[in-house]
């Protein structure tokens, strides 16, 4: 068995992502790659094609994790978690979907204030308070148009999606999950 080098580090992403046009049978554009496979802010990629772009909160609340919420967040049933959906857009064209559980016991309260009074990006909101974190992606896929997406974009395609966490001082800080349809971001 080898061992992994620095130079091999994104094989892996590389490997995720050839799999996924394999079984779709569909080569994506670089622009799809780049988005489903960065380590960096979505909200920057979006920023550099489009010029700022803008954020909607389509829901926020607070919850209590479920199993399923505590488990992606590594945290323990019933702590208190926002449970976040939005819609990254440009000039009302929407671009990328996200839904995110953010385990509130990890923000800073000027995070947690952002958070929940405006709609500003998490990538923004991680820049503002020159919070050190790196993201690890987990599942990279394609998956078919739930009512609520086909309602918000207007479509019947399959989504590209990922779902990923943020990670500060070695904990999870959010589990987000990314869509957009397989028909967008290709010819840029």
């Amino acid at each position: 068995m080898s061992e992994t080098t620095d130079n091999d580090v994104n094989v892996r992403l590389i490997e995720k992502i050839n799999q996924v046009e394999e079984n779709y049978g569909k080569k994506f554009s670089n622009t799809q790659k780049i988005l489903m496979t960065t380590d960096g802010s979505i909200t920057a990629i979006l920023d550099v094609l489009y010029g700022k772009i803008d954020l909607k909160t389509l829901d926020q609340h607070f919850e209590k994790a479920t199993e399923e919420s505590a488990g992606l967040c590594n945290i323990n049933v019933g702590d208190e978690v926002n449970s976040r959906e939005i819609i990254m857009h440009k000039d009302d064209y929407p671009l990328i979907y996200a839904v995110s559980y953010i385990p509130l016991k990890r923000l800073t309260k000027e995070m947690r204030d952002d958070l929940i009074r405006a709609d500003i990006p998490i990538g923004r909101i991680l820049k503002k308070y020159n919070a050190e974190t790196r993201r690890e992606i987990h599942n990279i896929q394609v998956e078919k148009a739930s009512d609520k997406l086909k309602e918000l974009y207007n479509t019947e395609e399959d989504f590209l999606t990922r779902d990923y966490t943020i990670i500060m001082n070695g904990e999870i800080l959010m589990w987000i999950k990314e869509f957009f349809p397989v028909d967008y971001f290709t010819e840029i």
